[in-house]
């Protein structure tokens, strides 16, 4: 386990990064372009490969594995957020240029998020080392359901979210038009606008898909450390990732295969080392494996989506 001083210096680097986006880079509410988009895409996973060097320097082989591991798994598990994001997005109706600062204000409450689920995790399993195969067989049942269930784009409404329905019962919502703000007075009274919906529904479709990608690098380390970082390096860049490839997003659709073959393989990952340690068993699937299969699976969904639906790509590129 790390000292201190890196949480310290993790906290700090993320605030800084964070206030920079918000205040100088992206102040304003302009449409981001997919060759900015593609730039700054880069610039985070730079950032994040940066890290992993310096991991490597500081802590070893073996965290800068994990890190590198952990990091692919929660960025790959990532794309059904880009699908959702999307859906949300269509069914508002909100504008290309005000989509950044909703998705910025939603990596805040991410990041606290994320916290809560690392640390609660990684207690767990110390305390409970059963709770492995509850974590594995969770995501073995998610894997099976996602290459089964049918794409619902069509018949998505986000409006029948739990979370929504007990939020209108708190707080007076308006349905105004044209509010770019997240709350908006009118005498007395504060009323919450479509943007703060949107968020909240955002923050809420995050909590989900943190139930299967934190058990997911929980497999690869137990070291809260090494599990947040390479989480939040991921979400950090997801935004990014989100503008580059919103547009050609619905041309990779076999990436949901591979997800799902992620999770099942990570799920009987954690499973199996699990039940060779407690028989005593020198057995495992080890780190670099899960790498390869996670990279494997994600190449060949891209190269077959290409191939697919090459004349679809041509299109959209003309």
């Amino acid at each position: 386990m790390v000292g201190i001083g890196f949480w310290i210096g993790f906290v700090v680097f993320v605030v800084v990064m964070l206030s920079l986006d918000l205040f100088v880079f992206h102040k304003k509410d302009t449409v981001i372009k997919v060759k900015a988009a593609l730039l700054w895409s880069l610039f985070w996973i730079g950032l994040a490969v940066a890290f992993n060097i310096s991991v490597y320097y500081f802590l070893g082989h073996q965290k800068a594995l994990e890190f590198l591991t952990g990091y692919l798994i929660e960025e790959s598990l990532s794309v059904d957020n880009l699908f959702v994001f999307i859906m949300i997005f269509g069914f508002f109706r909100i504008d290309p240029q005000y989509q950044h600062k909703i998705l910025f204000w939603g990596i805040i409450g991410a990041i606290v998020m994320r916290a809560l689920f690392i640390f609660a995790g990684v207690a767990l399993i110390h305390q409970f080392d059963w709770v492995m195969y509850i974590f594995g067989g969770f995501l073995i049942y998610t894997g099976v359901k996602m290459l089964f269930e049918k794409s619902e784009s069509e018949e998505y409404n986000p409006t029948d979210n739990v979370l929504l329905k007990v939020f209108r019962k708190i707080m007076p919502v308006t349905d105004e038009p044209n509010l770019h703000s997240f709350f908006v007075k009118h005498g007395k009274r504060w009323y919450a606008t479509t943007f703060f919906i949107v968020l909240l529904i955002i923050e809420g479709s995050d909590l989900i898909f943190a139930v299967d990608s934190i058990p997911a690098v929980l497999s690869v380390s137990k070291d809260p450390f090494i599990v947040y970082t390479s989480n939040i390096f991921a979400i950090l860049g997801l935004r990014s990732i989100y503008f580059a490839l919103s547009g050609i997003m619905k041309y990779f659709f076999y990436l949901k295969y591979a997800l799902a073959g992620i999770l099942s393989f990570i799920g009987f990952k954690m499973c199996f080392n699990e039940f060779c340690t407690q028989m005593g068993y020198n057995l495992e699937i080890s780190n670099m494996a899960s790498l390869g299969v996670i990279v494997s699976l994600l190449t060949l969904s891209i190269i077959a989506s290409l191939l697919v639906n090459k004349k679809s790509m041509d299109e959209f590129s003309q």
